[in-house]
C-alpha cells in the first residue's frame, strides 16, 4: 500500500513538473527590456492581492525551486520591512507544482515567511513570464515607471543582497520617480 502511494505521489510530481508543452510556443514574452509590467497583479502567500508598489524599482522573480529556495533564505533572515526599504517585489512560480502539493505543502510553508510572496499559481500567467528568461537562476527585472529598463540573472545570495541592496544613484532616485509618475497616472484616470 505504501509502494502505491509512493508510485502515485511520484505520477503527480512528474507529470505537474513538466513545463515545455507545446501550448506556450505561440506566447509573447513580459520580461523584456521596454514592456510595462503595470498588469502585474498577484496574490500573496496570505491569499491577499497585489500590484506593484507606486515606488518599486526592483522586481525579483524566482521560477524554481532552487532560486525559490535561495530567495527566501536569504529574506527570511532579514527584517520584515527589507524588501520594501529597498523598493522591491520578490515573485515565486509555484505554477508547476501539482494543486494538491501547492496546496498542503507549498502554501503552509511560505505562510511560515515573514516578508511577502506574490505567487504565479497558475501555468497559463506564468507562461509569459517564464519565455525567454533563464528560469534556473534568479530574475532580476529593474524598473522605471513600471516599465522594465534592465533584466539581470543571479544565483548567490551574495550576488542577490548586491542587487537588492543597490546603492548606485538611480536606486535613489527612480523610486521617487516611480512614486511620482504613478501618481500623475492615477490623476489623469
Amino acid at each position: 500500500m505504501k509502494n502505491i502511494l509512493i508510485g502515485i505521489l511520484a505520477t503527480f510530481l512528474l507529470l505537474g513538473c513538466s513545463s515545455k508543452s507545446d501550448e506556450n510556443k505561440n506566447i509573447e514574452p513580459k520580461l523584456v527590456v521596454g514592456k510595462s509590467l503595470t498588469d502585474l497583479n498577484l496574490k500573496d502567500q496570505f491569499g491577499k492581492e497585489h500590484s506593484l508598489n507606486a515606488d518599486t524599482y526592483k522586481v525579483i522573480f524566482a521560477f524554481d525551486k532552487e532560486p525559490a529556495h535561495t530567495c527566501n533564505d536569504f529574506f527570511n533572515t532579514q527584517k520584515p520591512t527589507y524588501l520594501q526599504e529597498h523598493h522591491v517585489q520578490f515573485v515565486a512560480d509555484v505554477s508547476a507544482a501539482p494543486s494538491i502539493i501547492r496546496s498542503l505543502f507549498i502554501l503552509p510553508g511560505l505562510k511560515d515567511f515573514k516578508h511577502i510572496v506574490l505567487l504565479l499559481d497558475d501555468k497559463n500567467i506564468a507562461a509569459p513570464y517564464r519565455k525567454g528568461v533563464d528560469t534556473t537562476k534568479i530574475v532580476v527585472v529593474t524598473l522605471l515607471n513600471k516599465k522594465i529598463t534592465d533584466i539581470k540573472t543571479v544565483s548567490t545570495k551574495e550576488k542577490l543582497q548586491k542587487e537588492v541592496e543597490d546603492d548606485s544613484a538611480m536606486s535613489y532616485i527612480a523610486p521617487v520617480i516611480n512614486k511620482v509618475m504613478d501618481s500623475v497616472d492615477n490623476a489623469a484616470k
